[in-house]
């Protein structure tokens, strides 16, 4: 039903070798849309098409230039190449988006368009017009060259391991060593490492705290906050809900979190479980090793997924050919991973860190839910029927790491490692909640007080983190690392209030595995279909495609925890 074999379509809007380069060649463009006759509906439908074109040729030259930077933050004329987007072309560009949205609404044909189809695309372009406004375009551009600057501080992180040099993603392989004084040792260099940029990283943050406050003033909202969740889309959930989350957290997770520590506890057989004792495997068992390279790692997924689902393999050997793939951790690059849309070609890109080490399994599964996304939905007409909740985005990755797993023995060659493996898997869905929660509260803190010092700061963040500390972990002698802990969150500088999507399609990637475990084909197809609709639909509606309910309240969570901790017992 669906074929990974898409192409970039032809142009009948801009010339077949358009390329942006600069304003002058770009503006001309705009100036089409804007003197066009929308007046009836086929010019109103074509209208919107040439304007798809165009957006998705500049988004993909936006995202090119991103992820070259990120491959190589110390390449100066690839950071030059992405400011200058972002200084001299995005901000020319806002006030002509601004007019074409004014436009399209006060097109008298308007009415005509399909509610069903472009119910969704209209609001969101509603909300847009709303949020504009000329004042913040210069604070928008000095923000997106900011927010970069988080990616060229941690990817320049190394520490040196008996006399050899790491990225802080490689040298995290030592922290699932059985030699316990090393993996203390190694974790001490890690946090002080960081320590070292803690000034840098808060005078950073403080910019961008007050620019996201200024911001949100200029546009008449209360906090950044509020302005947020309103350009986020969040028409389905408020911030209350946010809060109902972090209590559930607290009272239906926090219990299996202790769990699961404690027995991690015994098992290793020490008097006190230390932060460094978390990776390592007991009874001398070596740490689990899926891979050695990120070619391997590639291909052992491509088989992973091709028993999945057919359809999956080929959208990553569709990737692999097009070269759309920087999978190791290397120097200069910046941290964590990322599958980025690449809206014209309709194949992803995808981004990460790998260090031999399982959970580069989990992440390349879940870059792959979401690249299996971006296949899903190329096929949509528009640009902007492509813009789907990140609520959803985030099932199609999470759910993927859970179906995943009946087909992890391409990663392992026996059973026993096969079910450490799951174990893991299984332990992780559940120890992300308080982590999802503390960042979550911590950024409503943030910018309800968006004058406080770092002094200030300092002490929300650990209140927040003791609200959610599970009782086992013995972090005594580590307070001083403890206290800027927030500061590795890559989300809190570049993707503001992007987080709380992870805890809601957690839930929402549980109820997947629920219905898989009933009844594998029809969970695959729920997941397929819900996917190829884009954001053409609401949340809700997206969900129920699925199989779900949109539904994060704490008798949900409940619920979903009980599955989980059942499926862990049966291990």
């Amino acid at each position: 039903m669906y074929s990974a074999d898409i192409k970039k379509p032809l142009r009948h809007f801009l010339p077949a070798d358009f390329k942006l380069t600069d304003w002058k060649k770009l503006e001309p463009w705009f100036k089409d849309l804007m003197d066009r006759d929308i007046a009836d509906k086929t010019k109103l439908e074509q209208w919107l098409k040439d304007q798809s074109e165009l957006e998705a040729v500049i988004n993909e030259d936006a995202c090119w230039r991103q992820i070259k930077m990120t491959c190589d933050t110390e390449n100066k004329v690839l950071e030059d190449a992405f400011n200058y987007f972002c200084l001299e072309i995005q901000p020319k560009i806002q006030p002509y988006s601004d007019a074409l949205n004014k436009k399209l609404i006060a097109s008298p044909v308007l009415n005509e368009l399909d509610p069903g189809k472009y119910y969704t695309y209209l609001r969101s372009v509603r909300k847009s017009i709303e949020l504009f406004r000329v004042e913040n375009i210069s604070l928008q551009a000095e923000m997106s060259v900011l927010q970069q600057q988080f990616g060229q501080i941690t990817g320049a992180m190394m520490i040196t391991v008996s006399g050899q040099a790491y990225t802080l993603q490689q040298a995290g392989k030592f922290l699932e060593s059985s030699n316990r004084d090393l993996r203390e040792e190694v974790y001490n260099k890690i946090q002080q490492r960081r320590f070292e940029d803690k000034q840098k990283l808060d005078e950073l943050f403080d910019k961008l705290v007050t620019l996201r406050n200024q911001l949100s003033m200029n546009a008449g909202f209360d906090n950044y906050r509020d302005y947020r969740f309103k350009e986020l889309g969040r028409f389905d959930y408020t911030k209350e809900d946010c809060f109902k989350f972090h209590d559930a957290v607290k009272l239906h997770v926090l219990p299996l979190v202790n769990k699961i520590y404690q027995k991690k506890k015994q098992a290793l057989a020490v008097e006190k479980l230390r932060p460094w004792d978390l990776e390592v495997e007991p009874n001398g068992m070596q740490a689990l090793h899926p891979f050695d390279t990120g070619d391997e790692l590639l291909q052992k997924s491509i088989e992973c997924f091709r028993q999945l689902n057919p359809f999956f393999a080929e959208c990553l050997k569709k990737m692999r050919a097009m070269d759309h793939f920087d999978l190791e951790s290397r120097k200069g690059k910046a941290p964590g991973g990322y599958n980025c849309p690449l809206t014209e070609s309709g194949a992803p890109f995808i981004f990460m860190n790998a260090a031999g080490q399982m959970h580069d399994v989990t992440t390349m599964v879940h870059e792959g839910g979401h690249a299996i996304h971006s296949f899903l939905s190329h096929h949509l007409e528009l640009t902007g029927f492509k813009e789907y909740p990140m609520e959803i985005a985030e099932v199609a990755s999470m759910a993927m790491e859970l179906f995943s797993m009946d087909h992890w023995d391409t990663f392992f060659d026996n059973d026993v490692d096969l079910k450490r493996a799951k174990e893991h898997q299984l332990e992780r869905v559940i120890t992300i909640f308080p982590w999802i929660a503390i960042v979550d509260k911590f950024q409503h803190w943030i910018y309800e007080n968006p004058a406080h010092s770092p002094e200030e700061r300092t002490l929300a963040w650990t209140r927040i983190l003791h609200e959610f500390q599970d009782d086992v972990i013995d972090y005594s002698g580590l307070e001083a690392y403890r206290h800027n802990a927030w500061q590795r969150q890559l989300h809190l500088f570049e993707v503001p209030f992007y987080y709380i999507e992870y805890g809601i399609a957690q839930l929402g990637a549980i109820g997947m595995w629920m219905q898989y475990k009933q009844n594998r084909q029809q969970a695959l197809d729920n997941y397929c279909n819900a996917l190829a609709l884009g954001g053409t639909k609401t949340l809700p509606e997206l969900y129920k495609v699925a199989g779900l309910e949109f539904d994060f309240s704490p008798e949900k969570i409940k619920g979903l925890m009980a599955f989980v901790n059942a499926e862990m017992g049966d291990r």
